[in-house]
């Protein structure tokens, strides 16, 4: 049996689909191995979001070819749908397979079993609604993230995330729900609902709000979150059904990007920095203790020192409880990528800085908040003496147990703020 191994750089959505094609190599006969460890194939499921992604791709190539020289790499996924000359160059690599066939890689590897050179496969990607043949069991941690999503219509200026996905498609309902089922039957109690945009998921007339009603039904699955989620896609009853005693966690990234209206339509993002407040808002006031999260994007072309101080000035005053920060960097196939008035890398690390010092502080005043309050936590790792695990409002907490507390649900009285985790007793 042939040895294989995977990595998976970037978002959700591309560790839900590794772990899918995972699952369909080792029910075509071949013995997955952990990375790193000598395998005939390695699998790199490649992000190209920012510039530092295209380069973790060079450098895992390296590094298999360092740890591993014998492997043959196939390189899959965002990346390799947009840049597939400059991967194509790379030694050992030996497929380049886009977005369109990275879900049917066993078949990819049937069609070209032993391609001399690297054999290049992006079609161009369909629009239509989707199935997946193998569930995204993830043997490697206890929560499993769950695509229901793919592509994107919105074109925001920064992103060639619609060019190397595609356009926006949803995936067939009845398969959503299928999976579900065999995600809780395997022992996952969360499911995080990943995609590209997934509050546009449409089917048949089914909405996301139809999604989680139907999953909040499954048993054995005792927790539905939602990752990231932008926020003219949110439906408005989401908040009452988050209220309720229901499975959906009281929990929602919505990516900001930035707080200064002329900042935002220079991206082509479809709200203003008030309405994205008033929004903020309104979750915050509709369920006690949601934890809201959200991203950054420092040194758009034309911002000015002006300009993201408003993105400060908002993200200090609103209930956001912490802040991704990405540096800018031009797209290979992103609108903003001509424009003239880009920002030098020495202001946009300070500006970085600054928004990393307020997240951490807004994280631990959302901590204090939960001080003395007891919360369901599911618990995931064991080091350095302590359990690790996440309540539903994404707060990580550790206690000291002699028990063997992986993948339970127990109800944890916080006690202590340590950094950007609690401490807590059962």
């Amino acid at each position: 049996m042939k040895k294989i191994s995977f990595q998976t750089l970037g978002c959700r959505l591309n560790q839900s689909e590794t772990a899918s094609i995972q699952n369909s190599f080792e029910a075509n006969g071949y013995t997955v191995v952990d990375f790193g460890q000598p395998s005939d194939i390695v699998v790199i499921n490649t992000c190209t979001v920012t510039q530092g992604g295209d380069a973790d791709t060079r450098r895992l190539v390296h590094k298999v070819n360092r740890l591993n020289p014998n492997a043959r790499i196939a390189l899959v996924g965002c990346q390799a749908q947009v840049q597939k000359e400059k991967l194509a160059v790379l030694p050992n690599v030996r497929w380049i397979v886009g977005n369109q066939r990275k879900m049917d890689l066993v078949s990819v590897f049937n069609e070209h079993p032993n391609p001399p050179q690297a054999e290049v496969i992006t079609p161009t990607i369909e629009r239509d609604a989707f199935t997946l043949p193998t569930a995204a069991v993830d043997h490697h941690h206890t929560r499993a993230n769950m695509k229901i999503q793919d592509g994107c219509d919105f074109f925001c200026s920064f992103c060639e995330i619609p060019y190397a996905r595609g356009r926006a498609r949803s995936r067939v309902f009845e398969d959503i729900v299928l999976e579900a089922r065999a995600l809780a039957a395997a022992g996952h109690q969360e499911i995080v609902l990943t995609g590209i945009n997934i509050g546009t998921f449409s089917h048949e007339g089914k909405t996301l709000m139809d999604v989680i009603r139907q999953l909040d039904d499954i048993e054995g699955l005792e927790r539905i979150r939602i990752s990231s989620i932008e926020p003219t896609t949110i439906p408005s009853e989401i908040f009452d059904f988050m209220h309720q005693p229901h499975r959906l966690c009281r929990y929602l990234h919505i990516p900001l990007q930035s707080g200064c209206d002329e900042v935002l339509t220079g991206m082509k993002r479809k709200y203003t920095g008030g309405e994205f407040s008033r929004f903020i808002q309104h979750a915050y006031q509709k369920v006690p203790q949601i934890c809201i999260g959200t991203d950054v994007i420092v040194g758009f072309p034309g911002e000015t020192d002006k300009y993201f101080d408003q993105t400060v000035d908002l993200i200090r005053r609103e209930p956001i409880h912490y802040v991704h920060v990405f540096s800018y960097s031009p797209r290979h196939m992103a609108q903003s990528r001509l424009r003239p008035d880009s920002i030098p890398a020495h202001v946009i690390t300070r500006r970085s800085q600054i928004l990393r010092e307020l997240s951490a502080r807004k994280r631990r005043m959302f901590h204090e908040s939960l001080l003395g309050t007891t919360q369901k936590v599911l618990f995931e790792d064991y080091k350095n003496g302590f359990w690790s695990g996440l309540t539903d409002h994404y707060v990580r907490v550790k206690v000291q147990s002699d028990q063997d507390l992986s993948n339970r649900i127990l109800e944890i009285r916080l006690q202590v703020v340590e950094g950007q985790n609690m401490r807590g007793e059962i």
